[in-house]
């Protein structure tokens, strides 16, 4: 079937299919999903039972408490009751004939009082054939409506759509993921997480599908730990101070290392800091992995691989400018903000250039990646004639000196003053080049753990 069928026309074919038989569990925004199911017809084919408990004592007594209604705890027991009770009570009956499935939502739409944005949970489990063990996909939304209404129109759709793409599309989730937003648009929301899991995914790197949420303009950031799970970037970095470090890690040096350990050290010697509540990230740009016009998936997890097995937070952005980014991490925290850079790219964000889109030109950015608490840890870099070119010696544009000299003087960036200078000679590409010519000199080039996992893992066409 095809992933560009209308709302009404996906919810009808599903009730149509005997095959496929399951329950809709809603809390928080009414019976959205449910509600395109009955209304299109042929609903008892398909919806077992659908029902939401409002009352958070009525939903305790049935999922169990918990410290928050919207939350990834909340529906995975949801989940986990509605998918049992389907088993128990229809198996006999149905379970050699139908593929059972449970879907749920706990969801909080726009609220006036707060003045906060809508977010939510959803997820199914669901069979791909009878008396298959199950497999799930649990999905963060962020809603951007400007009414609760228009919040509950979109999560019935966005249901609609995960249900259908789990039953017909799990095959394939790429094309998957780009049908969550079929009769919906960027405007209305944004997708942040989702999380494949079960026999029908198997073979899928949810590492992957992270970066294929950015990539497909799902979300303008995703996260993973370093055990590979996709985490929620509002649960991760709540009242987190984070310390960010971006680069291509292809692969990460000797100098990427240096330059975040010595950051590091001084954001927590902060005195608005605490370093129990601290979040390192290492990010990547959708523009630091194209190779040509097309995202190389293999060099991309190559470079996941490494940073995950240095124990590393990684963030995948379209936040090509810093101040992109910048406004990104003060959604989810009030804590301060480090950003980790080299001389070399701290003269590019003074370059105007970059800066043309906007109507207030450099000095926007800056007041948009400056208004919170922000600061800049900057490292030196070489010179041409070899001297060491730092935060005080650097040649900024004449009509900036006294805009830079003034985030300088006022802590907003700030130098790096432990940077070993052999290090400094040290590039990525180097590296890389180094790799696949079999010069084992690059080996003295990077930490002996990127070596280490290069080489075992044949990374980078590394011969080993």
């Amino acid at each position: 079937m095809e992933s560009t069928l209308d709302t009404h026309r996906k919810a009808r074919s599903i009730n149509l299919d005997d095959g496929k038989y399951g329950t809709i569990a809603e809390i928080g925004a009414g019976q959205e999903t449910a509600r395109w199911f009955f209304q299109v017809g042929g609903a008892a084919g398909t919806i077992a039972k659908a029902m939401s408990a409002y009352d958070m004592t009525f939903s305790d007594s049935i999922y169990g408490s918990c410290k928050r209604y919207v939350s990834r705890e909340r529906l995975q027991a949801m989940l986990q009751h509605e998918y049992r009770l389907v088993n128990e009570r229809l198996q006999e009956k149905r379970g050699d004939t139908s593929a059972f499935f449970a879907f749920a939502n706990t969801v909080a739409t726009h609220s006036y009082v707060r003045q906060q944005a809508g977010h939510g949970w959803l997820g199914i489990r669901f069979q791909t054939q009878p008396g298959e063990e199950a497999s799930q996909i649990d999905v963060h939304v962020c809603l951007r409506g400007q009414e609760s209404l228009q919040d509950q129109e979109t999560l019935g759709i966005l249901g609609v759509n995960l249900i259908y793409g789990a039953l017909y599309l799990h095959e394939t989730p790429e094309a998957l993921i780009r049908s969550l937003l079929d009769q919906l648009s960027h405007e209305l929301l944004e997708i942040d997480m989702i999380d494949f899991s079960g026999p029908a995914f198997a073979g899928i790197d949810n590492r992957l599908m992270a970066l294929r949420l950015v990539q497909y303009g799902l979300s303008s950031a995703a996260m993973f730990q370093a055990d590979g799970k996709v985490v929620q970037p509002a649960d991760a970095l709540y009242k987190k101070a984070v310390l960010v470090e971006r680069s291509r890690f292809r692969p990460p040096t000797h100098l990427n290392m240096n330059l975040l350990d010595s950051a590091h050290a001084a954001f927590c010697k902060e005195p608005d800091v605490n370093p129990d509540d601290v979040i390192v990230l290492s990010e990547m740009t959708l523009h630091n992995l194209v190779e040509g016009e097309e995202i190389d998936v293999e060099d991309y997890l190559h470079r996941a691989d490494i940073l995950c097995a240095l124990g590393k937070h990684v963030m995948i952005s379209d936040c090509g400018a810093f101040y992109r980014l910048a406004e990104y991490l003060f959604r989810y925290t009030r804590q301060p903000v480090g950003v980790v850079l080299g001389v070399p790219t701290l003269q590019q964000v003074f370059d105007e250039k970059y800066y043309q889109s906007l109507e207030g030109g450099i000095l926007e950015s800056f007041g948009r990646m400056f208004r919170n608490d922000l600061r800049l840890y900057v490292g030196p870099a070489l010179g041409k004639s070899g001297d060491l070119v730092t935060v005080h010696n650097l040649d900024i544009p004449a009509h900036l000196v006294h805009l830079y000299r003034h985030l300088l003087e006022n802590g907003y960036i700030r130098e790096l003053t432990d940077i070993r200078r052999e290090y400094l000679a040290i590039f990525s590409h180097a590296v890389l080049e180094k790799i696949r010519q079999g010069d084992a000199g690059w080996v003295d080039m990077v930490p002996d753990a990127v070596a280490d996992i290069i080489r075992s893992k044949h990374l980078f066409q590394c011969e080993g």
